[in-house]
């Protein structure tokens, strides 16, 4: 197991850094454009003689990355918030990010894992064909979509739900975890919400119904369980063996949040933040977001494989 561990960190740092310098040198090929005022003007070409954004584009690069393993600087701001450290700006707007996505999750994986439960439990009834459609449905449609259907009918048509998104501490009552803050986020956490209960669903039912037809199970109804009991006690503890390691990554991968949905209801976040990167062509804000979505990304998928060896000793990672 450590073997393995070992391994995946390597092939993780290895690729990390394959697609960091790829961003690197494509984002520096596009032209660098000044702003009008003079003195800012100079302010950025010393910043870039510093930088040494004058020197041939692997020379950059090296000093790109000394600044980060030396001084752990990210670079500068210098169109979304000129001359304001790179990390900074981004660090402004992680926790809104956090927020809406974590109400999301803590609000899909409860009903999602339950509907795969109940549709497991009604195998080939009415109810299971109900919710297998549903769900079909769901995981086809695109969030934006979802996003547009909220807005028209949770607030538009029915008036439920103010329509401004809450991120500040003062306007929630001091807590992001209030019913505020929830009710004024509603509308994104719905979102967000209708493709991950879908994709729960369905991933739920396909593993409970496999677990309830397993020979181990007969031989717990023969023992004088309940279905009931054979279900919670066996069934269910085998069956999130391969779903716990897909939630714990969906809470890593929060961080990442949704570059569309922050987009659409105004969140100032770190997904829009990325949009705005790439539309004004801010390359150290660009280059940081690569850098923090690639290692989210990576780190999400190394530790979805490691958990299995945990939450299953019986499976052996790493072996052939």
């Amino acid at each position: 197991m450590v073997k393995y561990i070992l391994k995946r960190l390597g092939l993780m740092i290895f690729t990390f850094f394959v697609i960091i310098t790829i961003s690197f040198f494509l984002i520096r090929l596009l032209p660098q454009e000044m702003p009008q005022e003079a003195n800012l003007q100079a302010l950025i070409r010393a910043r870039w003689e510093a930088l040494g954004y004058n020197k041939p584009i692997i020379v950059q690069y090296g000093i790109y990355l000394k600044n980060i393993f030396t001084k752990f600087d990210f670079g500068t701001s210098w169109k979304i918030s000129i001359t304001k450290p790179a990390i900074e700006v981004m660090g402004e707007r992680i926790l809104p990010t956090v927020i809406v996505n974590l109400y999301s999750l803590l609000f899909s994986i409860p009903v999602g894992i339950g509907l795969g439960i109940y549709a497991a439990i009604k195998k080939n009834k009415w109810q299971d064909h109900v919710i297998s459609t549903l769900v079909i449905l769901f995981v086809s449609v695109p969030s934006y979509v979802y996003a547009f259907l909220v807005q028209y009918f949770i607030y538009f048509k029915w008036r439920l739900v103010p329509t401004n998104v809450m991120y500040s501490l003062a306007d929630a009552g001091g807590s992001y975890f209030s019913f505020k803050m929830f009710q004024s986020l509603i509308l994104p956490v719905l979102a967000l919400s209708f493709g991950e209960i879908a994709g729960l669903t369905r991933f739920t039912r396909a593993e409970l119904t496999e677990t309830l037809t397993s020979d181990y199970m007969l031989l717990a109804r023969t023992k004088g369980l309940t279905k009931a009991q054979a279900t919670t006690r066996h069934a269910l503890k085998n069956a999130m063996v391969p779903i716990l390691p897909s939630i714990i990554a969906s809470f890593i991968g929060i961080l990442g949040g949704s570059m569309i949905i922050e987009q659409i209801f105004s969140i100032p976040g770190i997904g829009n933040l990325y949009i705005m990167s790439i539309n004004q062509l801010d390359y150290d804000i660009f280059m940081l977001e690569s850098i923090f979505y690639t290692f989210i990304g990576l780190l999400a998928g190394i530790v979805i494989d490691i958990s299995y060896g945990f939450l299953d000793p019986r499976i052996k990672m790493g072996q052939r």
